[in-house]
């Protein structure tokens, strides 16, 4: 397989945890240091306790709602690489950033951030800036 290859079942496995709701498959996707972590409507999560700690709040959330991703785009330069995609998560689409670094021969996550998109619909008639 390709780097982008690699990167993208990375990814993959990333939101396929997410939405089955497997915490220990999630925690085997992130670094074992070096993490951070950007929530919609979240402060800044930093190291592996605290981003970890995170997902498994949401996880347990039975409110939770599915989320899926599409049109993901890879980046990659030696052993970083960054996944551009979108999030849909209900009814919202969310922009993502997802960065994996690789480690000992597995692309694993080092950072994930996610906010909402403004849509045309919603952004007709008004300034954005």
């Amino acid at each position: 397989m390709s780097d982008e290859a690699d990167v993208l079942a990375a990814n993959a496995a990333y939101y396929e945890a997410f939405s089955s709701r497997d915490f220990p498959a999630m925690s085997e996707i992130w670094a074992p240091e070096g993490v951070s972590c950007v929530h919609p409507g979240w402060p800044a999560l930093v190291g592996r306790q605290a981003v970890l700690g995170s997902y498994r709040e949401i996880l347990r959330n039975p409110r939770q709602e599915r989320i899926a991703f599409r049109d993901a785009l890879v980046l990659a330069e030696g052993d970083d690489a960054r996944v551009l995609c979108t999030e849909l998560v209900g009814e919202a689409a969310l922009a993502a950033t997802n960065c994996f670094r690789r480690l000992g021969g597995a692309w694993r996550l080092v950072h994930h951030q996610a906010s909402p998109v403004v849509t045309a619909a919603q952004a007709a008639g008004k300034s954005l800036h």
